[in-house]
């Protein structure tokens, strides 16, 4: 978890006023992969859907974590809403029985809890380099 200053201010951010919109993008994320499966369907093959789910609705998911704090409840959301896209792409079912980290394995895909942390740890790092004083 990261932990933050009262009253630190980062590219004109005061951390006290910023509320998380975590609700907000796995909503935006649901939206995304109903509308890939709508409007591409069977018509396009796997890899393509699987590309536009990275570039389109995994970037709007991650856009903007920085400052979450990600309570377990939280991380069980997103590693099911992702496991949801991906059996989906995959044309699983979970009546097939196979386990996240096979299905992950095929996609070449990591856990987003995972990628999420990574990430606000390289954000983290590169705040603690910046000047304070500009």
């Amino acid at each position: 978890m990261i932990s933050y200053v009262t009253d630190f201010k980062y590219l004109g951010y005061r951390v006290l006023e910023y509320k998380s919109d975590f609700e907000e993008k796995l909503q935006t994320y649901n939206k995304i992969d109903g509308a890939i499966r709508r409007h591409f369907g069977k018509q396009m093959n796997k890899e393509t859907k699987f590309r536009i789910h990275n570039i389109t609705a995994k970037t709007a998911l991650k856009f903007g974590n920085e400052a979450w704090e990600l309570k377990k409840r939280e991380e069980q959301r997103l590693e099911a809403a992702q496991m949801k896209v991906l059996r989906r792409l995959l044309g699983i079912t979970k009546l097939d029985k196979e386990m996240n980290h096979c299905i992950r394995g095929n996609t070449g895909t990591q856990n987003i809890v995972k990628e999420i942390k990574r990430y606000q740890k390289k954000w983290l790092r590169h705040v603690q380099r910046m000047d304070i004083n500009t």
